[in-house]
This record gives structure tokens, sequence and C-alpha cells, in this order.
């Protein structure tokens, strides 16, 4: 051996001469090789996957799942592992626990991952089986639901407790880049009954469409990247949009200043707005805006500020194929149908048709914040404004 190569560790020696008995055929010696190699330091989940494949290979079912439930031991959430566990029971006969096994293991899987070659049938199989299954217990929940007394905003968190259960979907936490308060319920979309002044925005739809048109075709007007920042700065989500007219506004108000090249020619608007219930902090809010987002265009990804505050959207030109995410929901816009949502929980949108897609936003408290804590959060942020400036 060349003294410039370091001679390999025993484990990895053993691992090899394994790989190479089994390629022979020699599952007998391959065996024991990877059996003295787990009793080593140094030895990965793949060792004991490999086991498990020999140990299969001499049809020895009970010896290859504890092999894979040693290296389970490893990596609790090891995505071949756990799909290979599950293959393993379905060939015991364990058709039910093989489902549940399949099930699990799919959550495991990086969103949008392409499995590789080798693995494709075998998670294609996994996910006709889970399908099949969590169908099966779908049917079941769906009765045990239907047996309570539930109001309709209680119906839609119990569903997302079932979808959540059965994986079809996974819990989104608030996630604010700058400010956390804790203790507030994280809702991706808030019941509208915590916000009785919805009904008052949304009366006024039409006056309201009415001006944002106005706006838009006037040249006093001012519209705006929605994305403004340093090029400097670590905010890597907006990346893409930073600057860019695909995502424009017209700001009526601004860090809690009116906007009057705008905001003059909206003067219902501007009423309506005077009515509801938007944080006053200083160089931060109230806001509102007539969002823009040019034909086949995408926001990406992202989260807010501070949980404190959430938005509201009020649509008002919404084309066939334009929709928006809030964690695990989707739906589409709708005039004049308002809606509340915690925009530190990951959100994205999307306009994919030919025209463009316009949005009345605005911030309002979190209703869970009570006087006493808003005049807290209040003191707190005016003064880091009065320090550090307002973040984006």
């Amino acid at each position: 051996m060349d003294a410039k190569q370091p001679a390999p560790d025993l484990a990895t020696d053993l691992e090899q001469q394994a790989d190479a008995c089994a390629a022979r055929g020699e599952i007998e010696q391959a065996a024991r090789l990877l059996e003295q190699c787990t009793l080593l330091p140094g030895h990965s989940v793949d060792t004991w996957l490999k086991l498990a494949a020999v140990r299969r290979a001499k049809s020895d079912l009970p010896g290859a799942l504890a092999a894979v439930s040693s290296g389970l031991r490893i990596d609790p959430l090891h995505f071949v592992a756990l799909l290979t566990q599950a293959r393993l029971l379905e060939s015991r006969g364990d058709e039910h626990e093989a489902a549940r096994a399949y099930t699990r293991a799919l959550a495991q899987m990086p969103d949008h991952a392409v499995p590789p070659a080798h693995l494709a049938p075998l998670v294609a199989h996994a996910q006709a089986v889970s399908t099949h299954y969590t169908e099966g217990v779908d049917r079941l929940w769906e009765s045990a639901i239907a047996a309570g007394d539930l109001t309709n905003a209680e119906w839609k968190r119990v569903e997302r407790f079932k979808t959540n259960a059965l994986r079809r979907t996974r819990a989104y936490h608030s996630e604010p880049t700058h400010y956390h308060y804790p203790g507030l319920p994280e809702r991706e979309f808030h019941d509208r009954e915590r916000f009785p002044w919805l009904t008052v925005l949304e009366a006024a739809t039409a006056s309201i469409l009415a001006e944002c048109r106005s706006l838009i075709a006037a040249k006093a007007a001012r519209a705006e990247p929605y994305i403004q920042y340093e090029i400097d700065k670590p905010l890597r989500q907006w990346e893409a949009l930073n600057q860019s007219l695909d995502w424009t506004a017209f700001h009526l108000l601004r860090g809690g200043q009116i906007v009057r090249d705008n905001a003059d020619q909206c003067p219902e608007t501007m009423a309506v707005l005077a009515q509801l219930d938007q944080p006053r902090l200083v160089g931060r809010s109230p806001n509102a805006m007539f969002s823009l987002l040019k034909p086949h265009t995408t926001i990406p990804p992202h989260t807010g500020v501070a949980n404190t505050r959430l938005v509201c959207h009020l649509p008002l030109i919404i084309p066939p194929g334009c929709w928006f995410r809030v964690g695990a929901e989707r739906r589409e816009w709708r005039v004049g149908e308002a809606f509340v949502f915690d925009d530190t929980i990951e959100h994205e949108a999307a306009n994919e048709s030919d025209l463009p897609r316009v949005v009345l936003i605005i911030d309002t408290w979190h209703p869970d914040l009570s006087a006493n804590e808003r005049a807290a959060v209040t003191r707190v942020m005016d003064a880091d404004e009065a320090e550090n400036g307002a973040p984006l």
C-alpha cells in the first residue's frame, strides 16, 4: 500500500469485504462480516441496512427487521430505513402495520424530492399502499367527527387535526423574522368572527375597487416595488423580487404615514380604513396598499416580521388562475371576500393568468393580545424604531 494513502479503519474494511462477498453471492460470509462491523465504532445506518438486505436474502425476516430497527435507533427518521422496514413488514404478511409504516416513511421523504431510480418503484408502491390505508382511516375518522356537535370554526380545526394525523398536511408554526411574542395562537387563516370590522370593509368593496382602478390609471399615482431593501442585507427570501416591478404597491398608508399622492385620490377607501383596528407604531404601522401582481408571477414562500400583527386581504381584481397559500391551506381569492392570516407562517402566492391581480392589504393587531400587551408591544417597537429604524 502506498505510504501516502491512509489505511481504511477496521469497520470500513469489513464493510468493503462484505460488499465484495455479497456481489459474489457469498451471503453467509457477507452477513458474518457485517455483524462484526456493527460491533465496531464508526458504522452507520447504511451498515445496518446492508445487514438487513443480506439477512433478507437468507430468508431471515426477523433478523432483517431487527437490523433495520438497530439502524433506526441511530436515526429514527431515516427515510430509506423506514421504507425498508415497511417492505419487510409487508413481506412478513403484516399488511396493516406495513401500511402504517409506509405512511410514516413517506412523511420523511423531502418535499418535492425525486427518489433515486432504484427506489422509485418502491416509493410508488408505498404511495399506493399508504393512500389506500389512509382513505380507510379517513372514512372511519370522518364518522367519528360527524358524531360531534361542532361549530364551523371548530369543524375546520378538527378536520385539520385529522389531515395532520393522516400526514396529508403538516404543522406549520409562526416564524417571524424579527419579533416573536410568546403564547399567541398560531392559525394560518384566522376565524373571521374575531374581526367584526371585516363586514365594514367588504361592504365598501365596490367603492374601493372604483378608486383603485382610477388610481392605477392616474399618471400622478406612485407605484413602487413591493420589496425594497439594500442588496447587502441578509434577506434571501426576497432575492428574486427585490426592486422588481412584477410585484408593486400603491401605498395609501405606509409606516404610519399617509401617502398623499395616492391617498388623496381614494377618499372613500381612506374613510373606511379610519374605522378599522390597525396597530399604530411609529415608523411601522398602520399600513394599507393596493398590491398588484403581474401575470405569470410567483411570490416565493416567506414569513413576516412580527406575530403581534396579522394581515388582511380584500380581493379586488382576481383573474382565474390566482391562488394564495398559508401553511398547509391553499385558497383562491374571491372578489369582496376579505380574510385575515398570520404572515409569520410560511406563505406564498401566484398569478398564473394573463392579467394583473390586485388586492387591498392592511395590517391589524393579533386579537389575542390584551390592551396592556398591545401597549407594551407598541412601547418596545417604538423604542426599537427610534434606536435602529424599522425592519423590512
